[in-house]
């Protein structure tokens, strides 16, 4: 069983089985407008580079799919299907209480990852799932290790971006109860931060008027 259920700019995304698991496989595609060689190449580091960083985020306490096989030669990584529902599509159904209780824990985990060195590169509610009792972060395609205070900052204001377009009858609750989980992870770091993704978000807005 192998059932298609996104194709991306980066990768296709498969619903397979994997030895009796539901199991979800992305697959890296080709780019016919690079070099074989270099495409080749690229494929298999940024393979290697997403399971690291998944291996990564989970040892340091981030919940992230399981990892079941990666296959770096043919840029395939196959792990856990997470069976939920995204954030994005969660939000609506929730009460007040449970809301800022979401995103207390959601920033709490962020927190987690920029602590360990990690920027998710596309830190929003879209990938995100609760399933159960667990909140999973899913979509480490764009991934970094890095430590910079100016990472964080765009990190994080992605997530604000998200919260202010679509989420926007709950911005301002949800990013403080966001904000609040972030500190307690990330401690005497995560002013610092916080600040820059308000500069952040000042940036664009000034951009935006230009």
């Amino acid at each position: 069983m192998e059932k298609l259920v996104a194709k991306g700019a980066e990768a296709d995304l498969y619903i397979v089985d994997w030895n009796g698991l539901r199991a979800m496989k992305k697959v890296r595609v080709p780019k016919k407008y690079r070099h074989p060689e270099l495409d080749y190449q690229m494929r298999k580091s940024q393979t290697n580079h997403e399971a690291d960083i998944i291996h990564r985020a989970k040892f340091n306490g981030v919940p992230t799919p399981l990892l079941y096989h990666v296959d770096n030669k043919n840029a395939v990584i196959v792990m856990e299907y997470i069976d939920g529902i995204k954030i994005r599509d969660l939000v609506d159904q929730l009460t007040d209480i449970e809301r800022i209780k979401l995103f207390k824990r959601i920033g709490f985990y962020a927190g987690k990852l920029h602590k360990a060195g990690i920027i998710h590169g596309d830190l929003t509610t879209s990938n995100i799932i609760k399933s159960g009792d667990r909140i999973v972060f899913i979509d480490f395609g764009l991934s970094e290790v890095n430590s910079e205070v100016e990472k964080r900052g765009v990190d994080l204001n992605l997530m604000n971006r998200m919260l202010t377009s679509t989420h926007y009858r709950y911005q301002e609750e949800l990013l403080e109860a966001f904000k609040d989980g972030y500190r307690v992870s990330m401690e005497e770091e995560a002013m610092e931060a916080l600040e820059r993704m308000e500069e952040v978000a000042k940036r664009g807005r000034y951009i935006e008027k230009e």
